[in-house]
């Protein structure tokens, strides 16, 4: 029997003790297709899954990663990508995953739940790191004290239709005005195949924001990787950038990931026209949910999607204490980052692009 399945199993609970044990492994480049129809499949499984991520993230940031299977019967029957992150700065930890919104096990029955589970630990031990992360949806532990929660995250999804009328008719009146001053203004929304318009109005966004910014060569990395299913919309007025956004397709979703506008996009409603324009082509080609991502409590962001109609859904990021006290708190809403963010703004953005992929990178 395998020495990891071996180890594994004192750990699993009452709820798989009937079950065959499952084998939990690592994946390697030739299992990249399976994993992938597994995720494909998961109902908990989400674009934030797929195996892509492991050359993203290894690639873009040189952070060590693991992507942890468990099988039985030559059948994956669950995922967990896992990401170590060590920074003198924003400390020692073992996530899944950074730089996505959504992550943790993604399972079909609670014997792959428990064995993934239970290799997490294991390897948050041998790492000594502060804490594992879970980016859930939804409680993986609901009535587990090791695991902590904070409220600080939600997330706004939405159905979609393949009638523009209604899909503009559920957007409030107030939001729906500025979808139509951006409409009116002559806006048009292009598709780009390099990322050079969309980190021009990116880095400019975040920038004002006071936010350090990506390396351009992350979002290379992304396009690469996931090809059609991300895609770079730049809304232009008079061969203009306006704003530009990079959106993920899985399933029947689109998700809106990272977006920026110029100091244009004010006078335009460009912001505005750009999620309108990228929901109506979704909406065209047979998506059915509109996925406008995460968000912090209490932020400009969260508001301008509820301004949209979308109900917020509270994300349940949850946490496992290890080499660590309390819970992580590197988010811009921590005050102790409140001078650094104002030093940020005035610093000239040329240098802020140079010098912000070297902070971000430890963020996640």
């Amino acid at each position: 029997m395998n020495s990891l399945t071996e180890a594994l199993r004192p750990a699993m609970d009452d709820r798989a003790s009937t079950a065959a044990a499952p084998v939990v492994k690592l994946m390697q480049p030739q299992d990249a297709a399976r994993w992938d129809a597994f995720v494909q499949t998961c109902p908990e499984a989400t674009f934030f899954h797929r195996a892509g991520w492991q050359a993203v993230i290894e690639r873009a940031f040189g952070h060590k990663t693991w992507f942890y299977f468990a099988e039985l019967d030559g059948e994956i029957q669950g995922v967990l990508s896992l990401c170590q992150i060590k920074s003198p700065l924003f400390g020692h930890s073992l996530g899944s995953l950074p730089f996505c919104v959504y992550g943790g096990v993604a399972a079909c029955n609670d014997a792959a739940r428990v064995a993934l589970d239970a290799a997490a630990g294991e390897l948050a031990r041998t790492l000594k790191v502060g804490h594992l992360e879970y980016r859930t949806i939804l409680p993986a532990h609901p009535d587990n004290p090791a695991w902590h929660g904070k409220e600080l995250y939600v997330t706004f999804r939405k159905a979609i239709t393949a009638d523009d009328e209604a899909n503009m008719n559920a957007i409030p009146r107030k939001q729906r005005a500025m979808v139509r001053k951006g409409i009116k203004a002559g806006l048009t929304g292009e598709i780009d195949q390099t990322i050079e318009r969309f980190f021009t109005a990116y880095s400019t966004s975040v920038h004002r924001l006071g936010t350090p910014v990506f390396s351009k060569k992350y979002f290379r990395t992304l396009k690469e990787v996931f090809g059609d299913d991300c895609e770079i919309r730049t809304i232009v007025k008079d061969d203009q950038i306006v704003a530009a956004v990079m959106s993920f397709f899985f399933r029947d979703e689109v998700i809106p990931y990272y977006g920026g506008g110029m100091p244009a996009a004010r006078d335009f409603a460009g912001n505005d026209f750009m999620y309108w324009n990228l929901m109506q082509a979704a909406a065209a080609r047979g998506y059915r949910m509109f996925d406008f991502g995460r968000s912090k409590l209490g932020t400009g962001a969260y508001d301008f999607k509820k301004n949209w109609g979308f109900e917020a859904q509270p994300l349940a990021y949850e946490y496992r204490l290890f080499a660590s006290t309390a819970v992580p708190d590197n988010n811009p809403l921590n005050p102790k980052y409140q001078m650094f963010i104002k030093l940020w703004r005035k610093m000239p953005l040329a240098v802020a692009n140079v010098v912000g992929p070297h902070i971000v990178k430890d963020l996640g």
